[in-house]
């Protein structure tokens, strides 16, 4: 291929995304004078460069289709520019590193900026579940995405199976075969902060250097996008985070006010005291699950996998809430079936904790909550486990269910007296979703609620061979 058309990949990695596309034509008619001695440097329309009767109907072609893919890179470029969500973001940048190259799935990978190591965040892949992505650490040394981090620069592998650098271990995890590949860097403020990787040219299909062009131009547009959804995210939270403790750190500057008055009655003295250890108590739960929601979101929060059963660990959390519940007279009935799963028990205990502690808060003395456990069949796996978590309360209004996984949005905290930091359940379905899972819940006024997730579990018949 022409110097012109590696000088024009240079321009469109290198300066800004608009500024590149304009010079497309011109770089064409130069890619068309070296390969086909048509008059490029003329300021005609490409239509007027020459005719198939020239005999050059070929490479005329081959430079129309280079213009057509361009033109869908600009296109592709307004539609990641139109999005600050992080998920969507990637799904669209791997959608189009499928298209662009001709393959049969494409994934990304990211830096974790806490071990260096690679972790896949998206992935056209069937078998690559939102929980096989969890668990799949890329190592730097010893694979072909972590060369490209190291050497930022494209590598094109056409059989992978005479490559040493080539890490099998995603192809073993999610039953797959590779044959061949080409991952190219993603560089934001000059640093790789990834790899998007096309694999499996389609039947017919052959890797070009238009490809590796085109790829690394998509990439470079996907870094900066991506740099710029994080960023958004964090400042959401952040300014969220700072309205939200503004309320309870105004109250204890009033409370300490009120201590230094000289004439305050003792008993007084000693309600604001423990109004002050109260709310200092919600501030550092407050303060808590923020940073791990903000982790959360932001994708450094890793899951720890492993198989466990579900049963000890339901047993496990109610006798958290056991006095809580008793308190109020509430009974607590367990149903469940032999069950294992597999997912980051520490915090799956999390989810569960936070829905029985909601269900004794929002519930009637003398109530009850029921917890359900079982297999139920998934789209994404033959089995997933869903939990549900009943309570006996007074339900919710439409209003309150249209908000209920906001973040700091605390239902009607204010007329029961609760004080909870309206954090819990948007934590919850974090988890929840990067498991695989999903979370929801039915509502009635004068009936109650039902919470209930499904998370990924041991399909029953491996579950008592491991055994």
């Amino acid at each position: 291929m022409g110097n012109s058309v590696k000088h024009f990949s240079i321009k469109i990695c290198n300066r800004a995304w608009q500024q590149a596309i304009i010079a497309t034509s011109q770089t064409l008619r130069k890619a068309l004078h070296v390969q086909c001695g048509i008059g490029a440097m003329s300021n005609q329309p490409l239509s007027y460069l020459g005719s198939p009767a020239l005999g050059n109907d070929v490479a005329i072609q081959k430079y129309l289709q280079l213009m057509a893919r361009y033109e869908r890179l600009m296109e592709i470029s307004r539609q990641l520019n139109s999005t600050l969500d992080l998920g969507t973001l990637l799904n669209r940048i791997i959608q189009a590193a499928t298209e662009l190259t001709d393959t049969e799935t494409a994934s990304i990978m990211l830096v974790d900026p806490k071990t260096g190591e690679l972790r896949f965040e998206a992935s056209s892949q069937a078998n690559m579940t939102a929980g096989a992505m969890e668990a799949i650490v890329v190592p730097i040394d010893g694979s072909l995405a972590g060369w490209v981090v190291r050497h930022g620069e494209p590598s094109l592998v056409e059989d992978v199976r005479n490559d040493p650098r080539f890490f099998r271990g995603v192809d073993e995890t999610i039953d797959f075969e590779t044959h061949n590949l080409l991952g190219v860097p993603m560089i934001a403020h000059n640093r790789v902060i990834g790899v998007v990787q096309a694999v499996n040219k389609r039947p017919g299909s052959q890797w070009t250097e238009d490809d590796i062009n085109t790829l690394t131009t998509l990439a470079a547009q996907a870094a900066v996008a991506i740099e710029n959804a994080r960023l958004f995210g964090q400042s959401d939270l952040i300014k969220e985070m700072v309205h939200e403790l503004r309320a309870p750190l105004l109250g204890l500057r009033a409370s300490a006010k009120l201590l230094m008055r000289p004439d305050l009655p003792e008993h007084r003295r000693h309600e604001i005291i423990q109004t002050i250890e109260s709310e200092a108590e919600r501030l550092t739960r407050m303060t808590t699950e923020f940073l791990d929601l903000a982790r959360l979101e932001s994708g450094r929060e890793r899951l720890e996998i492993s198989r466990f059963e579900y049963e000890p660990l339901i047993r496990e959390t109610v006798e958290v809430v056991r006095q809580q519940a008793a308190e109020r007279h509430i009974s607590i009935h367990i149903q469940t079936e032999p069950i294992t799963l597999q997912a980051d028990r520490g915090k799956v205990k999390r989810v569960i904790l936070n829905l029985l502690t909601n269900a004794i808060k929002y519930n009637r003395d003398h109530g009850d909550i029921f917890i359900r456990a079982a297999a139920v069949p998934s789209a994404q796996a033959p089995y997933m486990a869903r939990l549900e978590v009943q309570d006996t309360g007074r339900g919710m209004s439409e209003e309150i269910q249209q908000h209920m996984f906001e973040k700091f949005y605390r239902a009607d905290d204010v007329a029961r007296g609760t004080q909870g930091t309206g954090l819990g359940l948007a934590i919850a379905k974090r988890i929840v979703e990067a498991h695989g899972g999903t979370i929801g819940f039915q509502s009635a006024l004068g009936v109650g609620t039902t919470f209930h997730f499904t998370l990924p579990m041991v399909p029953p018949a491996a579950s008592n061979t491991s055994e």
